[in-house]
């Protein structure tokens, strides 16, 4: 389904169409990061890229064109470009360990020095919660440091967007 509504990204002209596509896309990602046990990112990906980013782009489009406009060039090199860029990425990852994989690194190194050092560190029975709020305590930090700057914008975004709005119905700048 995400390489359908990807495709359909493509495809769309009206940029509306678009932006409503975008955050199905986001939204079929954070269905995908919870199938992976990776709950912290769906939200995350719900939050920014489902909620805020679409606010954003709909914002955006308000003050620009509704429809995209015709592109006056070849689109081949923009997909040589991106066949290269996906050749590359997928060339990256063959040499990384299957998903769950036992023998992985994280799983010989990683993951059993926090379980054995949690009990005595921090005393948090939960492992997780202890990882996120304590050993990434910073990394924890700084997401929600961008969630919250990209929630200001907006508001930000739809105020300036309404004073604009009356400034022209009105020909002057209601203060």
């Amino acid at each position: 389904m995400l390489v359908i509504t990807a495709i359909s990204i493509v495809r769309v002209r009206k940029l509306f169409g678009v932006v409503m596509l975008s955050g199905v896309f986001s939204l079929l990602s954070a269905l995908l990061f919870v199938a992976l046990d990776a709950v912290d990112v769906a939200f995350t990906e719900a939050a920014v890229g489902a909620g805020i980013s679409t606010v954003l782009m709909l914002g955006t489009i308000a003050l620009t064109a509704r429809t995209e406009k015709k592109p006056s060039h070849s689109s081949l090199l923009p997909l040589i470009v991106v066949i290269i860029t996906g050749a590359v990425l997928v060339y990256g990852t063959l040499d990384m360990p299957n998903f769950g994989a036992a023998d992985a690194p994280v799983q010989l190194h990683v993951g059993p020095d926090y379980i054995e050092r949690t009990p005595r560190d921090i005393d948090v029975p939960n492992y997780v919660t202890a990882i996120l709020a304590s050993y990434r305590g910073y990394d924890t930090l700084g997401e929600t440091v961008v969630v919250f700057t990209a929630g200001i914008g907006v508001v930000l975004l739809l105020g300036s967007l309404g004073r604009r709005r009356r400034r022209n119905k009105t020909g002057a700048e209601d203060v």
